[in-house]
């Protein structure tokens, strides 16, 4: 089965570094190659080897989220587009979910359930992950222990469910062509989406590649919003309005199988910000967009999308730090 060896390679990994009895560097070190790389959203970045990684991340995550639990959404594996359809990337994507009873990254335990929304893409060669690219939503995380990390958005944000149709997790094989359908209709997508003058309006050009009612699940500070309607007033116009100088994509992978796909790119982009942004002032200063997009296709068009901004890197390119602002800050 097409897959099959790298997809246990992951969900063996998993299984390990779930076990509260397990060590994560020793776990680490049995399914991840020595030349390993981890990518993660600010305060984390790049960080190289297993030994780091469970240092900087893991332990103390699984020390703060107690009785921590994976629960994925989205399961699945496919070759990688840009380096030539030669590496194979495994992807899963859900939240992570535990008792937050210690500290983390400054924000003060609440002694309930919190969840943490990531999305993880690893690399698998020779049976072993070399490479991962592990993001999450922070703010959100710090929304829940009632902190309140940027203004009001212009969305909503909760926690965030699964893809409606229930089908994300492929741990059997799909057919080829679902997936080759998949990364065909996201690559139209990111065409659109790369021209910013395409001579159509903005919705117009949604419904190219978007269903009418779909639904763009959008990181906490900017929310979730769903129709065309509602997401080019809630987040793609205002956003156009407010960047100029938008770079061209670039992605590290780019994959689907079945009928999701996504990406991700380290960065995926730099654009300047000329208006303001997420209700905080404009400093007409590049900035880069470290992102995953997670897509569920639905016929021949888009249906949902999940979307990871690293936006502590954001405003922190910008002058904003957002850790060192909440670390102080009450709750409310």
């Amino acid at each position: 089965m097409p897959y099959e060896t790298e997809k246990t390679v992951v969900l063996e990994y998993y299984e390990a570094l779930g076990s509260t009895e397990s060590d994560v560097a020793e776990t680490m070190s049995k399914f991840c190659a020595e030349n390993y790389l981890w990518r993660g959203f600010h305060p984390f970045d790049e960080l190289y080897g297993t030994e780091d990684v469970a240092q900087k991340f893991w332990r103390p995550l699984k020390h703060s989220l107690q009785h921590l639990q994976r629960r994925m959404d989205v399961f699945m594996a496919g070759k990688n587009e840009i380096d030539g359809f030669t590496s194979v990337w495994v992807v899963s994507m859900g939240h992570l979910m535990g008792l937050f009873d210690n500290a983390w990254l400054g924000v003060a335990p609440t002694g309930k359930m919190a969840f943490l929304r990531y999305c993880e893409f690893n690399k698998v060669e020779n049976g072993k992950i070399t490479d991962t690219a592990m993001f999450f939503d922070i703010p959100h995380f710090m929304m829940q222990a009632g902190l309140q990390p940027f203004p009001p958005q212009t969305a909503a944000h909760l926690v965030q469910p699964g893809p409606l149709t229930h089908d994300g997790l492929m741990f059997s094989p799909q057919p080829a062509a679902e997936g080759e359908k998949t990364l065909g209709t996201i690559n139209a997508m990111i065409s659109d989406l790369g021209q910013w003058n395409s001579g159509l309006n903005l919705e117009d050009e949604l419904r190219q590649t978007w269903c009418e009612d779909m639904i763009w699940w959008g990181p906490a500070g900017i929310g979730a919003t769903y129709t065309i309607e509602r997401y080019a007033k809630q987040h793609s116009g205002p956003f156009r309005a407010t960047f100029t100088d938008r770079s061209k994509t670039k992605h590290i992978c780019r994959m689907a199988e079945g009928h999701y796909g996504g990406f991700f790119g380290w960065p995926n982009f730099t654009a300047r910000p000329t208006g303001g942004f997420m209700g905080m002032p404009a400093t007409d200063k590049a900035g880069e967009f470290r992102v995953i997009d997670i897509y569920r296709r639905e016929g021949d068009k888009l249906a949902e999308n999940w979307i990871f901004i690293d936006l502590l890197h954001f405003w922190k390119q910008q002058g904003v730090d957002i850790l060192g602002r909440m670390a102080k800050a009450p709750r409310t």
